[in-house]
């Protein structure tokens, strides 16, 4: 089917004709339908292609047909960068716990990073690390590098006084009776030391089932080697005795 369109433009040729026949006028049956009038003045186009429209910073030499005339622009922000940046140099920060759940959706509005990366009712986390090193590049000028040693610095002495905190409440709590169950350092020390005597038990039952088999072909060779002499004997002793009858 190429070539021009000319099906929505016959559709008005068509009811045109009909309202001007002789006949229907006559009989009254000549009344145009609502859409004639709007079809009238805004004729429908004679093809049903849609053009292509030229993109923002694409010359129209490099353009490779409609294969991705579709496809949306990928839409990239720099605090993707420096998250990523933070978290492949703090992968541990990723097995903490956070809240997502925002009251309005307008926190950030709440936040002044530049009294530093620890901000009112918000929990210290990597993105208060991006958000304080883009202040930082922003208004105080500072290279990438920079600014990102300067959130980092703030981040590691916020994060040693809650460790300091932590242990301090353990202590306080300690001394007046409270009871702790084991860390998670110990339940994984213990979890791994459950594991080691599994494969040491696992491992002696492999090594028995391969000594086993190591003996078995030992024996095998042996009574092999056993038969095979026997052979050599019976056939020497026939020799022999073939050789005695012959010279008598």
């Amino acid at each position: 089917m190429g070539g021009r369109q000319i099906r929505p433009a016959g559709v008005y040729k068509a009811i045109t004709q009909e309202l001007q026949n002789p006949l229907a006028m006559a009989r009254g049956q000549a009344v145009a339908p609502p859409w004639w009038r709007a079809m009238e003045a805004v004729p429908p186009a004679e093809t049903l292609v849609r053009n292509v429209a030229r993109r923002h910073g694409e010359s129209t030499r490099n353009f490779s047909g409609t294969k991705k005339l579709f496809k949306p622009k990928k839409i990239e922000y720099q605090e993707d960068a420096l998250r990523s940046t933070f978290y492949q140099d703090h992968p541990w920060e990723l097995a903490r716990p956070r809240v997502i759940l925002e009251l309005d959706g307008k926190d950030h509005e709440y936040c002044d990073w530049s009294k530093g990366v620890q901000q009112l009712g918000i929990p210290l986390t990597g993105e208060c690390v991006v958000q304080r090193q883009m202040w930082l590049m922003k208004h105080q000028k500072m290279s990438l590098r920079r600014a990102y040693d300067t959130a980092r610095r703030e981040f590691y002495r916020l994060r040693q006084l809650e460790e300091i905190e932590q242990r301090i409440a353990i202590e306080e709590a300690r001394y007046v009776g409270a009871y702790f169950g084991k860390t998670k350092l110990e339940i994984g020390m213990l979890l791994e030391d459950k594991e080691f005597e599994n494969w040491k038990i696992w491992a002696g039952k492999q090594t028995a089932d391969q000594e086993a088999r190591n003996k078995a072909s030992l024996d095998t060779f042996d009574t092999e080697a056993e038969t095979n002499d026997a052979e050599e004997v019976d056939t020497t002793a026939a020799g022999r005795a073939l050789l005695e009858d012959q010279t008598a």
